[in-house]
C-alpha cells in the first residue's frame, strides 16, 4: 500500500479527519466523478442519444425535444453568454451541445424525408392502373 502525504486548507483537512476510516473510498467515488466530468462531452444530451440509439420512428424523431434538465443548461449558458461570463469549460460544453443540435436536425430532416417519400410511395399506388 502506498503513502501519499498532501497539504489542504485546515477546514477540508477537518473534515478528512473525521471520515478518514472511509478515505479510500471518499478519494476513489471522487477520483470516478472527477473522470466522468471530464468524459461528459455529451451531458444533459443522455435522453437524445438515449432516443437515437433505439432506431426510432421517424414521427419519434420528429417529435424529439430537449429535455428539461437540457433546456435549463441551455437557458444557463446563453445568459452567461450575454453577460460575457462564459469560461473556456463554457464555451467547451456549448460547442458539444451544438454538434449534439446539428445530429438532432440532420435525424429530423432524414425523418421528414422519408415520412414525405412514404407519403409519394403511397399516392403512387393509389393512383396505378
Amino acid at each position: 500500500m502506498a503513502s501519499i502525504t498532501l497539504s489542504l486548507p485546515d477546514d477540508l483537512a477537518s473534515q478528512i479527519q473525521a471520515q478518514q476510516r472511509q478515505l479510500p473510498q471518499i478519494l476513489e467515488l471522487g477520483l470516478r466523478e472527477f473522470n466522468a466530468r471530464a468524459q461528459s462531452g455529451f451531458d444533459g444530451a443522455a435522453d437524445v442519444l438515449e432516443l437515437l440509439a433505439a432506431l426510432p420512428t421517424p414521427e419519434e424523431i420528429l417529435n424529439l425535444r430537449p429535455s428539461p434538465r437540457l433546456a435549463a443548461w441551455v437557458a444557463q449558458i446563453v445568459e452567461k453568454s450575454r453577460a460575457g461570463e462564459m469560461t473556456p469549460a463554457d464555451k467547451e460544453e456549448w460547442e458539444r451541445y451544438e454538434y449534439l443540435e446539428h445530429l438532432a436536425r440532420m435525424a429530423k430532416a432524414t425523418a421528414q424525408m422519408k415520412l414525405a417519400s412514404s407519403a409519394c410511395g403511397k399516392l403512387e399506388l393509389v393512383w396505378q392502373p
